[in-house]
């Protein structure tokens, strides 16, 4: 019996620690974003739970793909025209932290490059075709604030609410879901993080999809592109005579 005994004990001192780290959850409310013909964004509340004593990590990202920049310059010294593309792999075209602390407070480099979690993990995680070490970090940070520009890149510190419910850490943040983003499918995963490493993660995902007319114009656009163009040309013609009516109506020049 003692000896039955002295297994039982090593066994629940060994799974203790598996055990502490087992209620990490995670939820995205609005998860079914359609594009419709008056959409102009959208928002989506992430909630969940984790341990009490971790920090938290959100990652919001679509998947891998290629994107390229269009450089400018002076052609014959004049004119300002597009003169190459910068093109970068391996990079999301949407891209959200929130964390509540600063990330390199919260991990190491070597860490946070293994989850990407942060601009310098992203940069690191990278390709593209320059070997000169400036220049690659000169167009990728170029590529990153042109992201943000178009609000598909971004994040907040401390922003993550949390409070404390039957034991657990009960967290949630709202953020705002840019327009700009393409139809497809996107990963939120949040990281519990503890002593500069990434202790457990858990996902949920946000489908973006067009609807209605929109869906019907960008199916037309696909497969019946002559009269997708032939469309396109009337209805700006319409608008043309739409908006010639109203100035007339305004009774001209003073």
């Amino acid at each position: 019996m003692k000896r039955i005994a002295a297994i039982i004990a090593v066994l629940v001192f060994t799974l203790a620690p598996l055990k502490a780290h087992s209620m990490l959850n995670i939820k995205a409310n609005h998860d079914h974003i359609k594009v419709d013909f008056f959409y102009h964004g959208s928002t989506v509340s992430i909630k969940g739970a984790s341990d009490p004593d971790v920090d938290l990590v959100i990652k919001i990202a679509s998947a891998d793909g290629r994107h390229a920049l269009k450089q400018k310059g002076k052609v014959g010294g004049v004119l300002w025209m597009n003169v190459g593309d910068f093109k970068v792999d391996k990079v999301p075209g949407l891209y959200f932290i929130h964390s509540t602390k600063r990330i390199e407070d919260l991990l190491s480099p070597a860490e946070a490059e293994a989850s990407v979690i942060g601009y310098p993990a992203l940069k690191a995680h990278a390709v593209c075709e320059l070997e000169n070490g400036q220049e690659r970090a000169r167009w990728l940070d170029e590529f990153i604030k042109y992201k943000e520009h178009g609000k598909l890149y971004g994040g907040s510190v401390g922003k993550i609410g949390t409070k404390p419910g039957g034991g657990q850490q009960e967290f949630y943040i709202n953020t705002p879901w840019p327009y700009q983003a393409a139809p497809g499918n996107y990963t939120v995963t949040v990281y519990a993080v503890k002593d500069q490493k990434v202790i457990e993660k858990a996902e949920a995902n946000v489908e973006v999809e067009q609807a209605g007319l929109v869906k019907e114009l960008s199916g037309m656009a696909r497969t019946r592109p002559a009269l997708y163009g032939l469309l396109s040309v009337g209805v700006a013609l319409l608008a043309g005579f739409a908006v010639g009516l109203v100035f007339r109506k305004g009774g001209g020049a003073h």
